[in-house]
């Protein structure tokens, strides 16, 4: 399984309460699903607002389950943010 670092952005770190962690995921639903598991509540509510970047490229409307993730990559969790 790769190991993998979500990193959390505004919002969403602050719903974490830390600005990234290590995960063991093969797919971002999988990495996802870690996350809601460790981090129960508000962090749960944030993620349904994210985008995600993975080792540096946009998901966009791809499904969680095919996106996959390769041993020493990153997520990147992106609430909407204010101003443009």
């Amino acid at each position: 399984m790769p190991k993998v670092t979500v990193r959390y952005w505004a919002a969403a770190k602050a719903a974490a309460q830390v600005a990234e962690e290590p995960y063991e995921a093969d797919t971002l639903a999988g990495a996802l699903a870690a996350v809601r598991t460790r981090h129960p509540g508000e962090l749960t509510r944030v993620l349904e607002r994210c985008s995600f970047l993975v080792d540096g490229d946009p998901v966009g409307t791809r499904a969680h389950e095919t996106v996959r993730l390769a041993e020493g990559g990153t997520v990147e969790v992106l609430p909407p943010f204010a101003g443009g």
